[in-house]
């Protein structure tokens, strides 16, 4: 008698085949580990950019000496003479308590002044899209008018104006930005306002603030990151620009650019007093604009495949 037996089937894990997303804390990890492979170098600056942060909050408990200490040790003692990291200014301050300290004027002005202005910018781009006629004409000539004027001008002429101050260095940057952030976002809040959703929900009688805040808002919410970014790095160097020409921070506060003002004094002797606080500000302007470009090539759809 002939026996006919099938093969036995595998028993095949429905659960191996399928690949279950992470949640949560899981997905944040997933995402930064996929960040990291995809664009090292843009994650590399993320995490000298959060280092910088961290210096400026923590200023106080990491730096062995305050900045105004004179007489920390000797006149222009070069790096590593008893027992100073960087060495000493003219006054005998610690260069490198000085250098983690300024890194909180720079981290805040540079933040403070990029949320305000860009924020302000999308606001108004997004409402002078959608409104248009004369309410768009009047905003963008007052953008041409304020983006004819170089940034640096511009900013010396606010500070001539207000005074020197940490404040007044914020308002300066905002006003400087503002155009800028104004002019990107509303390019793509115009084609945003012809789409079939923005017109679906005008049909059925949304109110014009729904339209730009629940609409457009979140989809231009990608370019909107991307100029955070971009943007940090250009506010830190103005601050330092204004600072090394003496209208920015007060002279008494210790920042990189007022740094790089008195080592410029006496570069020929003392050349490491410009070295440090121009190689941090290049180290964290690098790194902005490193992690500036990784997030526009991972958010722009456009870029995303290359």
């Amino acid at each position: 008698m002939q026996v006919f037996r099938s093969d036995t089937a595998e028993t095949v894990d429905l659960a191996e085949q399928v690949r279950v997303k992470p949640t949560g804390l899981a997905a944040i990890y997933s995402g930064i580990k996929d960040f990291a492979r995809r664009k090292p170098m843009a994650f590399m600056g993320a995490i000298v950019l959060i280092a910088a942060v961290l210096l400026a909050i923590f200023a106080d408990v990491i730096a062995p000496h305050n900045a105004t200490d004179i007489g920390v040790g000797g006149r222009f003692m070069g790096p590593g003479a008893e027992g100073t990291f960087l060495g000493t200014d003219q006054l005998g301050r610690d260069i490198y308590s000085r250098l983690i300290y300024g890194s909180r004027i720079s981290m805040y002005v540079g933040i403070v002044s990029v949320l305000i202005g860009i924020s302000l910018g999308t606001m108004i781009g997004i409402a002078s899209a959608y409104v248009g006629g004369w309410t768009d004409i009047l905003i963008q000539r007052l953008v041409d008018a304020l983006m004819g004027f170089p940034p640096i001008i511009l900013a010396l002429g606010l500070m001539a104006a207000l005074g020197a101050s940490v404040n007044n260095v914020v308002i300066a940057l905002v006003v400087i930005l503002v155009p800028g952030a104004t002019r990107v976002i509303r390019s793509q809040a115009l084609s945003i306002k012809e789409l079939d959703y923005t017109l679906a929900a005008k049909s059925i009688g949304a109110s014009s603030t729904r339209i730009m805040l629940r609409h457009m808002l979140p989809n231009v919410a990608a370019t909107y990151i991307v100029l955070i970014t971009l943007t940090l790095g250009f506010a830190i160097v103005v601050e330092a620009s204004l600072s090394f020409l003496g209208v920015g921070i007060p002279p008494d506060i210790a920042t990189w650019g007022s740094m790089l003002e008195l080592g410029r004094e006496h570069i020929d002797k003392q050349g490491w007093m410009v070295v440090f606080p121009g190689f941090v500000i290049a180290l964290i302007v690098f790194s902005v604009n490193f992690l500036g470009d990784g997030l526009r090539d991972v958010m722009d759809p456009r870029l995303r495949g290359r």
